[in-house]
């Protein structure tokens, strides 16, 4: 009969430790899994707001080659240029 007895009480003990390991251990899943969604969370870059950035204007069409040398050829037609002004200007918009 004692021994019966004993053997209770280290049965009743033994689920009783294995009761509270599981309640340990699953507090302790809890706390883990609730620290690496903290530490995920804190370690992750702050989204970034998109940026736009307009394209550089095209070049005006006056700015071209052609319209500088018409430009060049009007002031030597009107005597504004000298040829050899003009020369010296067109060989430089030609890149000679």
């Amino acid at each position: 009969r004692g021994m019966a007895r004993t053997a209770a009480v280290v049965g009743t003990a033994t689920a009783t430790r294995n009761a509270v390991n599981r309640r340990q251990a699953d507090k302790n899943a809890q706390a883990y899994a609730h620290a690496a969604s903290t530490a995920q969370a804190e370690m992750a870059p702050p989204p970034q707001e998109a940026v736009y950035v307009e394209a550089p204007a095209a070049p005006a069409p006056e700015d071209d080659v052609i319209t500088q040398l018409e430009r060049l050829g009007a002031l030597k037609a009107q005597g504004i240029l000298t040829e050899e002004e003009f020369a010296a200007q067109k060989a430089k918009l030609l890149g000679m």
